[in-house]
């Protein structure tokens, strides 16, 4: 019954929500096309998870994962955890990029890859502080929210309760949180930080602190687009981070596998449902 209500719910959610995209679409206005990917994101992400959990749980807020993390400091944890995992992050979005998907299929992945980029770069490039605000609402806080309650609330915690194994409910919940997003150069990168948020999320009790490290992820890339922009940096938003310093990667591996280790040593464990 939950599963259905579910579906219906982001059925209904999800044609409303390409409908309003597509109306806003219309005449190519950046501006129009910011506000219907907030609105359509929204309706499709955070509306129906929490339609779910209104109608099917004694304690919707709780059981969804809105409460305090079992240790205040994790969310200072996981900030730091998305800083630290950067070069990791990026030397796999590197060897994602040298994928051979074949001639074929590989022109075709191509041109989604082509397609994405190219509406992404045109939202990041603003440059009034207003249009900065407007990208950390549209680009980092929406989805942040909205992709951590279908990804982590809903999803993660379904395949916990059937699997029984919270580490295979997190590495298919983060395949497919990887996979939705059709672009598959960079499904590496997208799928790792997919396990720390997972993890990061049934360590902490608390969606909270992924939403966190999701919205610090995709703010970190706005405002570099921001000031990259405007001539003030020279790093480059998507390979932000990125090394080959072997010292520096390796340093980044330690940091990351221990921060895990302290949040799962001192983890939530209690009203787990």
């Amino acid at each position: 019954m939950r599963v259905f209500i579910y579906l219906v719910a982001l059925l209904v959610c999800a044609l409303v929500g390409e409908a309003i995209a597509g109306l806003f679409t219309l005449g190519n206005d950046i501006v129009r096309i910011k506000i219907g990917q907030g609105l359509s994101s929204a309706l499709i992400f955070i509306l129906p998870p929490i339609i779910l959990y209104v109608l099917t749980r004694n304690e919707p807020l709780r059981q969804i994962g809105f409460r305090k993390p079992a240790h205040w400091w994790m969310l200072l944890v996981g900030v730091a955890l998305m800083f630290v995992s950067l070069p990791l992050t990026n030397i796999l979005g590197a060897w994602n990029e040298k994928a051979n998907f074949g001639a074929f299929l590989e022109s075709f992945l191509k041109m989604l890859e082509d397609v994405a980029g190219d509406l992404t770069q045109r939202m990041l490039e603003v440059d009034t502080i207003w249009g900065l605000l407007g990208n950390l609402l549209v680009i980092a806080l929406i989805p942040a929210i909205g992709e951590e309650l279908t990804f982590r609330s809903v999803l993660q915690q379904a395949l916990t309760r059937k699997i029984n194994n919270v580490h295979v409910a997190v590495f298919l919940s983060a395949f497919i949180f990887s996979f939705i997003h059709f672009q598959f150069y960079g499904f590496l990168p997208r799928f790792f930080i997919g396990l720390l948020l997972g993890y990061m999320f049934y360590y902490s009790g608390s969606i909270w602190t992924t939403i966190l490290m999701h919205f610090i992820n995709n703010a970190t890339a706005v405002v570099v687009a921001y000031l990259e922009y405007h001539n003030l940096t020279s790093a480059d938003w998507e390979h932000f981070g990125s090394t080959s310093n072997i010292a520096v990667l390796v340093t980044s591996l330690v940091l990351t596998v221990g921060l895990i280790v302290l949040v799962a040593r001192n983890q939530y464990k209690y009203g787990r449902k």
